[in-house]
């Protein structure tokens, strides 16, 4: 047998397509946002391709499909031009916009648009978990790159150790 023919009883393998991401680590304004962001999404790694279409299934319906997103070209370099989601594609936009390095903005249809904090795959798990819940705060007035700093330089900063360790 080599090492190419699958053994006996085992299913023969199926498309190499098959891998989803779990569902998205998503915290969305309960509210009506009155500031530049809605919310605030944790990727697991920075592979657009992969991460986008789990991102878009743990959205609600009633917001909307989503049809294009708007993503930060230094965060997101490798971009595709078009990501594949459930029933449709999503044309991908790189933006140098230094107000969108930190952010995703997903428009969605007639139902409008949706702009995200993205924060960081490597952000440890409780600067993280700040970042959303500000980002996620009906009263938030700051863009997604001034969350950041104000929650890694200095609000809630965790030590070395605990960054580390």
């Amino acid at each position: 047998m080599d090492s190419l023919t699958p053994p006996a009883g085992d299913p023969p393998p199926g498309d190499g397509h098959t891998y989803t991401m779990p569902l998205s680590r998503l915290t969305l304004t309960a509210e009506a946002s009155h500031g530049p962001l809605d919310g605030a999404w944790w990727p697991r790694c920075d592979a657009l391709a992969l991460e986008l279409p789990a991102l878009v299934g743990s959205l609600d319906p009633g917001r909307g499909t989503v049809t294009r997103v708007t993503v930060g070209a230094a965060a997101w370099s490798d971009a595709p031009a078009t990501v594949s989601a459930p029933d449709h594609e999503i044309d991908v936009v790189l933006s140098d916009d230094a107000d969108e390095a930190h952010a995703i903005a997903l428009d969605c249809g007639t139902v409008g648009r949706w702009t995200l904090l993205v924060v960081p795959p490597e952000e440890p798990a409780g600067t993280a978990g700040r970042l959303m819940s500000a980002a996620a705060d009906p009263r938030n007035t700051l863009s997604a790159d001034r969350v950041l700093a104000r929650i890694e330089g200095g609000a809630g900063r965790e030590s070395a150790g605990q960054r580390n360790g």
